[in-house]
């Protein structure tokens, strides 16, 4: 505006109108920059890039347009009636509708195209991390399944049921079989629906239950509707491990671990008799993993609860875009 101001004592005898164009267009401008930024900011928590891709691109570029044009049409009003006693007409309106396309359209597509394009390859850096933090977890778990422990508890059990229960013990060799092929199958998924999840956690709680017998209660309140939505590979099967890996679980107190949806979230939650330190082996990075997974699709945080009865953990469940 002191540019303005300036331009207009040194050249008095310009045209009015060259000074009330550059205002509105400075003003328009400072408007698109600023209320562009905050549409973007607004989108980059409602749908990010990363999971509603379509969506954010066809929804961003025309909301961004749209506010464009109103913006162009509130300053060119706002000039006129303040800055002069003329009511503006339709021509005028038509051809600062017409200035606006040609002018801030353009300018605001540049902006959106270079927005998108540095979105993209934040994308692109994310889903690299990605694919290391998920193949690291991969590793592990496999590594964790292949422990000569958890091989020779349950062939352990397999043989006692051969002897005594050949009927049992197929089942058992099955959801055994179960388990083992859901491990394997985590190299070519990022993310699997809920229902798909609870079928191998079934399998994994038939082993826990063969072992344990009755020193073990399950408790699942799952709502149907859930099922549908997606969460990291095995992440359950990780955190029902991680109960069992922290506790003692005996007759006098059995391991309760309970599964249940709230609303877009499932809580993980086993009562509390925690093990010596010496006694528990060591890792601790079952949690920060889930955690990092779980960054790469929503903002939503993974919740740790704990008390004296309890360890709580509370994860989202993730809607994703359909193309």
């Amino acid at each position: 505006m002191l540019a303005i101001l300036a331009g207009y004592l040194y050249w008095k005898d310009t045209p009015l109108d060259v000074y009330y164009t550059i205002g509105w267009m400075l003003a328009v401008l400072a408007f698109l920059i600023g209320g562009n930024g905050l549409i973007s900011y607004l989108f980059d928590k409602k749908l990010p890039w990363l999971r509603f891709g379509a969506r954010r691109l066809i929804s961003h570029l025309f909301l961004g347009i749209i506010y464009s044009l109103i913006i162009i049409n509130l300053a060119y009003l706002a000039f006129k009636l303040l800055l002069t006693n003329e009511p503006p007409t339709t021509v005028q309106m038509a051809v600062t509708n017409a200035y606006g396309i040609v002018i801030f359209i353009p300018t605001f597509c540049i902006y959106f195209s270079f927005h998108f394009l540095k979105h993209w390859q934040k994308s692109e850096v994310q889903t690299e991390k990605f694919k290391k933090e998920t193949l690291k977890f991969q590793l592990d778990n496999l590594k964790n399944h292949l422990d000569p422990h958890f091989l020779f508890n349950n062939l352990n059990i397999l043989s006692s049921l051969i002897d005594y229960n050949p009927k049992e013990s197929k089942v058992f060799l099955d959801k055994f079989a179960d388990v083992y092929r859901a491990i394997l199958k985590t190299k070519d998924e990022d993310l699997i629906e809920l229902g798909e999840e609870l079928e191998v956690i079934d399998a994994y709680i038939y082993l826990l239950k063969t072992r344990f017998e009755d020193n073990i209660i399950f408790d699942l309140a799952i709502d149907p509707v859930e099922k549908s939505k997606v969460l990291p590979p095995l992440t359950i099967q990780m955190l029902v491990e991680n109960a069992i890996k922290h506790n003692i679980i005996s007759e006098k107190r059995p391991l309760k671990i309970t599964l249940k949806t709230i609303g877009d979230k499932l809580e993980v939650i086993n009562s509390l008799y925690e093990k010596p330190e010496e006694l528990v082996d060591e890792g601790g990075t079952g949690l920060e993993n889930i955690r990092k997974r779980y960054s790469h699709f929503t903002e939503s945080d993974v919740v740790i609860e704990k008390t004296a009865d309890y360890f709580k953990v509370i994860i989202p469940l993730v809607e994703v875009e359909t193309v």
